[in-house]
């Protein structure tokens, strides 16, 4: 048997076989845990795939990336700044510059404010 047989061929119907046992079997009846809120507030919606959200959510996960991302990038930097020249350092600062820029962007449209999640209504 080659490798792209098992592949292709053996693989595939594993799956299918494996996905079948567990429509058979599984329990279908959520309990207690499973109908409770998730972290961000919302609730388990089992009866729709496509439901409205709170915006708010998205836009906290979106400035949660970008920051995280600049925090990612803090450690190659300062490990590699000795071996890059002033271009190197000038490249990172510009880089810091423009995030902190979209930062200060974020708060004076107030994308990112302190609110109290009790006023939002999370259950859309």
């Amino acid at each position: 048997m080659t490798t792209l047989l098992i592949l292709f061929i053996f693989v595939p119907i594993l799956v299918i076989i494996l996905l079948a046992i567990n429509l058979l079997l599984a329990s279908h009846s959520p309990d207690y845990e499973k109908n409770q809120p998730y972290e961000c507030g919302f609730y388990p919606k089992f009866d729709s795939l496509f439901s409205s959200f709170n915006i708010f959510h998205f836009n906290l996960g979106l400035c949660f990336l970008m920051f995280d991302l600049e925090l990612l990038l803090y450690f190659p930097i300062s490990v590699s700044l000795s071996n890059v020249s002033y271009f190197g350092l000038a490249i990172a600062l510009v880089f810091f510059l423009i995030l902190t820029i979209g930062f200060l962007l974020e708060l004076s449209q107030s994308v990112i404010k302190l609110t109290d999640l009790s006023k939002l209504n999370l259950n859309n």
